[in-house]
């Protein structure tokens, strides 16, 4: 049985995967959501700054807000990129990104509670931010063990 090091870094990056097949299904689901937020705030005329984060742009450097969605859009599209490879080609790296993806929204949530902004509502990412490190957590636990069989989900 491989470290659990061995299994978080693997020597070889290669594309067998040996977790759980559901944290595979799910690590591909979230990327999907990583692409669609990443273009959304990257093409979208508000960034998704006031109508999905609830962000008043009606003040003086709106625009500056705007424009730093669109960067974040475009950081988010290039991590997307690299889970579509390590989904295509690296699998064995799943148990890596996940770590990244528990990193990512502990990060946010961190931000928001040293540098909080008032907003208009609530946004949904507030809440989505406390489900994705449950998920993530728990996939990552999947992906990092073996099943008994290749039948086990």
């Amino acid at each position: 049985m491989s470290t659990l090091t061995s299994k978080i870094l693997p020597e070889k990056a290669e594309n067998d995967y040996k977790g759980y097949k559901v944290a595979e299904i799910i690590f591909l689901i979230l990327t999907i959501v990583t692409i669609i937020r990443s273009l959304i705030h990257f093409l979208a005329p508000d960034g998704g700054a006031g109508s999905i984060a609830t962000i008043d742009l009606g003040v003086e450097g709106a625009e500056i807000i705007i424009s730093i969605f669109a960067l974040w859009g475009s950081s988010q599209l290039l991590m997307a990129i690299i889970y579509l490879i390590v989904f295509f080609r690296y699998k064995n790296l799943i148990p890596l990104m996940y770590i990244l993806i528990i990193a990512e929204y502990i990060m946010r949530i961190i931000v928001g509670l040293i540098k909080p902004f008032e907003t208009t509502g609530i946004a949904p990412v507030a809440v989505w931010n406390y489900i994705a490190i449950s998920l993530a957590l728990m996939m990552f636990l999947l992906s990092i063990l073996e099943p008994d069989s290749k039948n086990q989900i």
